[in-house]
């Protein structure tokens, strides 16, 4: 059995936007860092729906931990599953073995909500990793081709309808990339159908899409996606899912007939607070004080998607990327000082950087403050941005390649269709 450091030992659970910030800001303090996650790679999340809709293949938009950690030497990545929390013996346990800690940072993300109804899960997978990209390509392009052979017209009309469940960002993003593929792409790929005549159907719950963004922004995405073919549907709340499709609220009990959904409409937290026994919001996040940490465990850090907190206006700062970001830097550099003995750095304050949200080709909304801006330059401000926070110089040139050669030539270089696990 190997011996324990005599530094403050350091556990960070998830290897996420804020976990990898947390570990970053600790690189020249005296401490041991022991970085937990299921999986053995870091996914850059905001461009997931472009593995799903096969522009991008996923090595291009995951790097594997242990590389991107490689020389901070005071990290240990291990992948294991995190099974619980002894916060009276300071242990993290996990699937492959106990560890202590002296701090506990948790930055363990979200999954998907389905509001009660986890059953539908099967039928609609949400995106939020490089497997739930990979399935939700495998039936959407699996669509196309049972469609060519089926025989029945109503059967091939469900199998070239897609339904894309929420009207957030990723809702919006999936629904125009799918739209363009259908229309675009594999127009001339097929001899008995015609994919331009697939319905793309994108449901919101609320009465506008982007509802984080000014109203105005909101309906030009509303009308850029109409434009492309997708019928938006505003105010439809879904009422159960199947293999067959989807049921919505409101008069009548509409049904619509679907071989392909896709889950975008909410997000619940990790069991992180449970783990700890901590008090959580209606999400399942960890309630956090201002520096981070959670109420009477001095120790133990929050951040990303497992932290509920406050902006200095009274708002609840966003499960986005930046958020995340800010506040696993935050935690690093208040630990580091604590062991450093020395001053503490003053509360966590978020700093909102602004918005965006891409809709199909040469096209997306941006706001940054008073900075806003539509169609073809949002497009390109989007492109830069995502392009600049991807890990490694490898990662940026080919993404900035694949987007400027689907640019050109309305083509998508991923179309694999893995066979689906029995």
């Amino acid at each position: 059995m190997l011996s324990r450091s005599p530094q403050p030992q350091v556990v960070i659970v998830g290897a996420g936007f804020g976990g990898l910030q947390a570990a970053k800001a600790l690189a020249k303090a005296p401490v041991d860092i022991a970085l937990i996650d299921t999986y053995n790679h870091h996914c850059f999340q905001p461009l997931l729906y472009q593995v799903a809709t096969a522009a991008l293949s996923p090595a291009d938009v995951a790097w594997p931990i242990r590389a991107i950690m490689r020389a901070q030497k005071n990290v240990r990545v291990i992948m294991a599953r995190v099974t619980g929390i002894d916060v009276q013996a300071r242990r993290v346990h996990t699937s492959e073995i106990d560890l202590p800690y002296d701090y506990l940072v948790l930055a363990t993300g979200s999954t998907h909500s389905y509001f009660g109804h986890d059953d539908w899960a099967p039928f609609a997978p949400g995106l939020k990793h490089i497997a739930d990209a990979t399935e939700i390509r495998r039936r959407f392009l699996l669509a196309f081709e049972r469609a060519e052979v089926v025989e029945d017209e109503a059967e091939r009309a469900r199998l070239l309808t897609f339904v894309i469940v929420g009207g957030g960002a990723t809702g919006v993003e999936m629904a125009g990339a799918i739209a363009e593929v259908a229309r675009r792409t594999l127009r001339h790929d097929f001899r008995r159908i015609d994919p331009r005549k697939s319905r793309i159907i994108l449901l919101e719950a609320g009465p506008r899409l982007l509802p984080s963004f000014p109203e105005h922004l909101s309906d030009y995405a509303t009308r850029s996606l109409q434009k492309m073919g997708v019928e938006v549907e505003l105010n439809r709340t879904v009422t159960g899912c199947d293999a067959q499709g989807v049921s919505l609220g409101g008069d009548g009990g509409d049904r619509i007939e679907a071989a392909t959904l896709v889950w975008a409409a909410g997000v619940v937290a990790s069991p992180a607070a449970l783990w700890i026994g901590a008090e959580h919001d209606r999400a399942g996040r960890v309630t956090v004080n201002a520096d981070l940490s959670v109420s009477g465990r001095p120790e133990i850090f929050a951040v990303g998607d497992t932290a509920s907190i406050y902006d200095p206006d009274g708002k609840p700062v966003p499960g986005i990327a930046p958020a995340a970001k800010q506040m696993g830097s935050y935690a690093g550099k208040l630990i580091a000082a604590r062991v450093l003995g020395q001053t503490a750095p003053a509360p966590f304050a978020y700093r909102h950087l602004g918005e965006l949200a891409t809709i199909g080709r040469k096209s997306a909304v941006v706001k940054l403050g008073f900075f806003q801006l539509t169609g073809f330059l949002g497009w390109l401000f989007w492109s830069a941005i995502h392009i600049y926070f991807l890990i490694g110089l490898r990662n940026r040139f080919v993404v900035a390649i694949n987007w400027l050669w689907s640019y050109m030539t309305f083509q998508r270089g991923a179309r694999l269709i893995g066979v689906a696990r029995q």
